[in-house]
């Protein structure tokens, strides 16, 4: 049945794929974003009325993440909204091992409405379509936990999710915990992306205090720089973010895209050529 979805994030990285997946599907899709229309900027919450106005279901993403200050009151101000604009569901992408972000997860699971869960790992496309990048094309990449095994999962995987969890209610009430099937380190990765790619990237294991000290020598925003260091700290530093999960297989019935494959993928698209 053709259902009225609202994806909030709708240009992001897993936002823009689950819009194309809902619309591939014949649903009817509204792009939640600043230049949407009409609009939705978490900024403002004088707007969200209209903007989730006559829809079923809600996919939430919040800009940058749910563990900064202000994420709280936004999500417990849009679950209100929603209710009195007889919205039916929420679908809320977490992050795993977060766990300021579990607070506003139990703001949706408390809410009354239908929802699901969906708490991903670190996200392959940190490599091609966020802050990784610079370090591929300048090929220098140099991160903190080096060491640490981290299950990447590709937002290709996450928006399939999200869309069964939008569509199709035996997805109602369950948390999903996303990951790839296999932990790759830091220089593993990048290891794999040099060899996709056929340039030289080269990787340093670093401290976080010196990862912190570069970000403030290059005038990196404040705000940003606390969000790195959290996710470094707390969530890379979490020892359950190394654990694998089967959910991606539970809820598509196939195995999560692989690091190789997602890296083969991005380098087909030009992503990583030298400038």
């Amino acid at each position: 049945m053709k259902k009225n979805i609202l994806v909030i994030g709708g240009t992001g990285k897993t936002g823009k794929r689950i819009v194309n997946l809902l619309q591939q599907l014949d649903h009817n899709v509204r792009v939640g974003s600043r230049g949407g229309h009409p609009a939705f900027d978490w900024h403002n919450s004088e707007g969200w009325s209209e903007a989730v106005k006559g829809m079923d279901a809600i996919y939430i993403t919040y800009q940058p993440d749910l563990a900064v200050p202000g994420a709280l009151e936004a999500i417990e101000t849009l679950v209100k909204v929603s209710k009195r604009n007889n919205v039916k569901k929420l679908v809320l992408l977490s992050g795993k091992g977060e766990k300021e972000a579990q607070l506003c997860e139990q703001v949706v699971i408390h809410s009354g409405l239908d929802y699901t869960i969906v708490r991903a790992n670190w996200f392959n496309q940190n490599f091609s379509e966020n802050f990784l990048v610079e370090g591929i094309l300048e090929g220098h990449v140099a991160l903190p936990f080096s060491e640490m095994k981290i299950p990447f999962v590709d937002a290709n995987d996450i928006a399939e999710v999200a869309v069964k969890a939008l569509t199709d209610d035996k997805h109602n009430g369950k948390i999903y915990e996303l990951t790839g099937s296999e932990g790759l380190t830091f220089k593993e990765a990048v290891a794999i992306i040099s060899e996709v790619s056929g340039r030289d990237i080269q990787f340093t294991g670093i401290s976080i205090t010196s990862y912190v000290e570069a970000m403030r020598q290059q005038q990196v925003p404040e705000d940003f720089i606390w969000l790195i260091e959290y996710l470094f700290t707390e969530v890379l530093g979490n020892p359950s973010n190394s654990e694998i999960t089967q959910d991606i297989k539970k809820v598509l019935n196939r195995e999560p895209i692989s690091f190789r494959q997602y890296a083969e993928d991005a380098a087909s698209s030009g992503v990583w050529d030298s400038l």
